[in-house]
């Protein structure tokens, strides 16, 4: 059997306060189930001109700061599938808070010496994913539980984060972000049967193989009468042409 893709995983790690280098490996954690989706935000500050004055109509507003950007995605924790990557560092793990508090490491505020004994501010963190990237710092996190053992131990939960940067910044596009995916084909159109099927990768899942197909995974889950969307067998042969 040929070798199966390896599906690259989201990261979270931590930066210097320039934001230019990786720095504490230890924290750096990958996450179990790749988000659906990512989301970002531009803004820019705007002020609306005062007074009223003799001038008809409306009035511009001004640019009066240096905007923001901001990343918000949702990452899935739990502790009764297979851990993938974190298995090693996490194989002992049976609260899954053990797994969200590694994200929640960077929103909490660390104490400055070298600049101000009293100031205290969350640690640079960068979201990576492949060819994505976003840098700034972690402006809000919301972790909902999502199912309990018999003995009211945590097992499951989802992880709301927003990074921020103040600044519009530009997206760090490496040389991958032009390259098909490796071991898939383009998929235009076709009736269920004329289009090959894809083997899931150890450790994927149907959301992150989808989203390469361009695919609902909600649609491809009901028509191959998959059960487990978050955890897919390795090699198991998936039709994406098929949506009914």
């Amino acid at each position: 059997m040929p070798d199966l893709m390896k599906v690259a995983k989201a990261e979270l790690c931590e930066l210097d306060a320039k934001f230019t280098k990786k720095i504490n490996d230890g924290v750096a954690t990958k996450v179990q189930f790749n988000p659906e989706s990512l989301k970002v935000v531009f803004a820019n500050q705007i002020e609306k001109p005062s007074g009223t004055g003799d001038q008809g109509g409306s009035q511009a507003g001004q640019f009066v700061g240096a905007g923001s950007t901001k990343l918000t995605a949702m990452l899935w924790f739990d502790v009764t599938q297979e851990l993938g990557e974190l298995g090693e560092k996490m194989k002992d793990v049976v609260d899954v808070r053990k797994l969200t508090q590694r994200v929640a490491y960077f929103i909490t505020p660390k104490g400055r010496p070298e600049h101000d004994p009293k100031q205290y501010i969350p640690p640079a963190v960068r979201f990576s994913w492949g060819s994505f990237q976003f840098d700034g710092i972690m402006e809000g996190m919301e972790e909902t539980i999502e199912l309990f053992s018999a003995e009211g131990r945590p097992l499951r939960a989802s992880v709301a984060i927003t990074i921020a940067r103040q600044e519009i910044t530009t997206f760090a596009i490496d040389d991958m972000a032009s390259l098909p995916p490796p071991g898939f084909k383009k998929r235009i159109g076709g009736a269920a049967g004329t289009t090959p099927k894809t083997q899931a990768p150890d450790g994927s899942n149907l959301q992150s193989l989808s989203a390469e197909q361009n695919a609902d995974w909600q649609k491809v889950a009901a028509a191959n009468g998959i059960e487990n969307p978050r955890k897919l067998e390795a090699g198991q042969f998936i039709d994406f042409a098929r949506t009914a």
